[in-house]
């Protein structure tokens, strides 16, 4: 719908959370890397938002980010 991959309407999506977040996407590759950067011009209406807020609300997050074994190397 918008002629974008799922990973530039993911960044979009990170990116419309406001200034206080910042998307940092990883990539080993230049073509990815390129691709990515091009999520910024990727605009997303209000309508978009809702839509994907939806979807997103149907997968609750549930547990721990990190294992009590990973959560060991943290900094707190």
């Amino acid at each position: 719908e918008k002629g974008a991959t799922a990973a530039q309407l993911a960044i979009a999506w990170v990116i419309a959370q406001g200034e206080h977040i910042i998307p940092i996407p990883g990539t080993k590759r230049r073509k990815y890397l390129e691709e990515n950067a091009a999520a910024v011009d990727l605009v997303l209406s209000q309508d978009d938002l809702a839509n994907i807020q939806t979807i997103v609300d149907q997968f609750p997050l549930t547990g721990p980010r990190y294992s009590s074994n990973e959560s060991k190397f943290l900094n707190k």
